[in-house]
């Protein structure tokens, strides 16, 4: 039975993934930094998989923290095939680069960037060992082009960091076979994160060119796919899911 870890992956776009994936037969450890509620509304809600799901309470800007969610993997599924890094801070007032504060640059490189490293240290010898690995990371629209994006600095520069990263990865472990691919979602907000594709067709989106709201949904079947034995050759992608909508540009 593949095992996949998945940050902050007991709400938001990060459920909906660890859904998908129970759903498809994978065991899941789950972390949660601090919604203890959502933990436990999601245990409950998969009590028929409980022997195939262990959910974890992790802040991932501490290295410590980060290990814990490695070695209780390894501890109770003897195995990693997929790392997926869905968490990751962000900052929602609207803010320049002058006006930031330091402590506020360092959670946006560290939960960002910092985080992804040492979970790859960790956990990319695990999947050298077992010849087979998926690495998912997150990015925004457009990153591999590394634009601007106003107000966003600090995130942004993160992520692009990220991308190099990832195809980085993509390169250096092929060989053992591991892919590292990025999943770029759009403008998913609210209860859209939880949501399924139907849900979303209940509605019109007048913003998103295709005529709905990106959901949950659409990222886990990215994810899923991305990971599947047979992608092997979809690697050092970087892929946006957003409708066709221009996420970065559209406050301007």
């Amino acid at each position: 039975m593949r095992h996949a870890i998945i940050t902050a992956g007991t709400k938001g776009l990060g459920k909906k993934v660890t859904e998908s994936l129970l759903e498809k037969g994978y065991s899941v450890t789950a972390t949660y930094r601090s919604d203890k509620a959502k933990a436990d509304e999601l245990a409950d809600q998969y009590k028929s998989c409980q022997d195939r799901l262990q959910i974890v309470q992790a802040d991932v800007q501490d290295p410590d923290q980060l290990s814990r969610i490695v070695k209780c993997a390894m501890e109770r599924f003897g195995r990693i095939d997929l790392l997926i890094n869905n968490a990751g801070p962000y900052i929602f007032e609207r803010k320049k680069l002058a006006d930031y504060e330091m402590e506020e640059w360092n959670q946006m490189i560290r939960g960002n960037l910092d985080a992804v490293f040492y979970l790859l240290k960790q956990v990319l010898p695990i999947m050298r060992d077992q010849h087979f690995g998926r690495i998912i990371n997150y990015g925004f629209q457009g990153a591999a082009d590394a634009p601007g994006w106003i107000y966003r600095s600090a995130f942004s520069a993160a992520k692009v960091g990220l991308v190099s990263l990832t195809k980085t990865i993509a390169y250096e472990e092929a060989e053992h076979g591991i892919t590292s691919n990025m999943v770029c979602p759009g403008n998913i907000t609210g209860k859209m994160k939880e949501a399924s594709i139907s849900e979303s067709r209940e509605s019109f989106d007048e913003n998103t060119p295709i005529g709905r709201s990106g959901t949950g949904e659409d990222i886990a079947r990215t994810i899923l796919f991305l990971c599947e034995d047979s992608s092997d050759m979809i690697t050092g992608s970087i892929v946006d899911v957003n409708g066709g909508m221009d996420v970065i540009h559209r406050h301007l």
